[in-house]
């Protein structure tokens, strides 16, 4: 790579990175705000709640990619133009492509990076991701009583604490257990408090009574000193962890298994978020295209490019937009999936015809003109 080249790249790459570690700070917030309901609501430690947005972090940030590359071509681009690089290079004969070709292969290699992370990274972290939901279900103690509410933990479960000290007791219980088989059980109890006994987690019902309808609608009351409600019986514990498209290997969604129930009734689910692993990261190679149209695409301007630059804006919001519908109308139709590809490609080329349309000489403003020779008298 030669010097100019290399000073270019520099230029570029400077405000990408900081426009990807923005826009990614403003997504793991809004990923952390989003998870704070594990902390106040299911009492979940720091740690689960650190996993779980760092986690969820992958496919946001490949949506953002291409909006951080295209921001920051965008700043770049008009800075250098701003302080005459740009018509320096042109000046020194540097051809069109050898100018866009530092911000060209950036992008390709950004693009490279968010498909990694989209055949590989982000299913791995969303299996995770599952997994760390499922552990947190299971966690009953933190999820099943709320103070001073009525809770629904399982289907045909109600729970209800007057209140909850600092030691974690709760005080004047109200368990309704409704079974399959039509039985009903309620639970009055003084103080509860849950522990584990040996790895199952347990309420202890103190100074209460039980009171059950038979299924011929006899009632039996039981009073207890001390009476241990197993909460695992809430939980299946053989219940396997459903993935979603999102959470799929790239062959579990063009390949997947045809005997399964949910996989045949989905299959074109599958296979619209298959092609749309593969066609986001060329976003990124649009998107900086676009950029660089928007400054390299017509005539030298004194005056600077904001109509252009607003203009491709515009352009670019309503690209990614078709991108969306593209893939949500492709859950409907399997043909449409080729438009997640023609989309960004298309955009691509529209924005590459608009830099290489203009000759260089309107660029750094140099117009011939004819010249008049005018005879000297005689």
């Amino acid at each position: 790579m030669r010097l100019i080249d290399r000073y270019l790249l520099r230029q570029l790459l400077g405000p990408t990175v900081f426009a990807i570690l923005a826009l990614t700070g403003v997504v793991l917030l809004g990923e952390s705000l989003s998870g704070l309901d594990l902390i106040v609501n299911q009492q979940q430690s720091a740690i689960v709640f650190l996993k779980v947005t760092l986690l969820a972090m992958p496919q946001q940030i490949n949506l953002v990619l291409p909006i951080a590359v295209f921001v920051a071509a965008l700043v770049a681009l008009n800075r250098l133009h701003t302080e005459q690089e740009i018509v320096v290079c042109f000046a020194g004969g540097m051809s069109r492509w050898r100018v866009i070709s530092p911000a060209m292969r950036l992008a390709a290699t950004i693009a490279f990076l968010a498909l990694v992370m989209n055949l590989w990274v982000q299913p791995l972290a969303y299996r995770a991701l599952r997994q760390v939901w499922m552990d947190v279900r299971g966690d009953m103690a933190a999820t099943m009583v709320r103070e001073g509410e009525f809770t629904q933990p399982a289907p045909g479960l109600t729970v209800y604490a007057q209140s909850i000290d600092n030691k974690g007791d709760m005080h004047n219980m109200f368990i309704h257990e409704l079974k399959q088989d039509g039985t009903a059980t309620s639970y009055l109890a003084n103080t509860g408090h849950i522990a584990k006994n040996r790895g199952n987690s347990v309420l202890y019902l103190e100074n209460g009574s039980t009171q059950k309808f038979s299924a011929r609608g006899v009632l039996e009351v039981l009073t207890f000193k001390e009476y241990p409600y197993e909460l695992n019986q809430l939980s299946n514990a053989d219940e396997m962890i459903h993935y979603k498209p999102s959470d799929r290997w790239l062959h579990e969604l063009f390949h997947p298994d045809m005997q399964q129930t949910w996989e045949k009734k989905n299959r074109k689910q599958l296979l619209a978020e298959g092609h749309s692993r593969l066609a986001t990261p060329l976003y990124n190679i649009a998107f900086m295209a676009m950029a660089l149209s928007a400054i390299i695409g017509g005539g030298f301007s004194r005056l600077g490019y904001a109509r252009r630059i607003i203009t491709t804006i515009g352009v670019a919001v309503l690209v990614r937009i078709l991108g969306f519908v593209a893939q949500s109308a492709s859950e409907a139709n399997v043909a449409v999936n080729l438009l997640q590809y023609l989309i960004p490609l298309g955009a691509t080329a529209f924005a590459l015809h608009a830099i290489f349309r203009q000759r260089v000489s309107r660029f750094i403003d140099i117009r011939r003109r004819p010249t008049r020779l005018v005879a000297a008298p005689a």
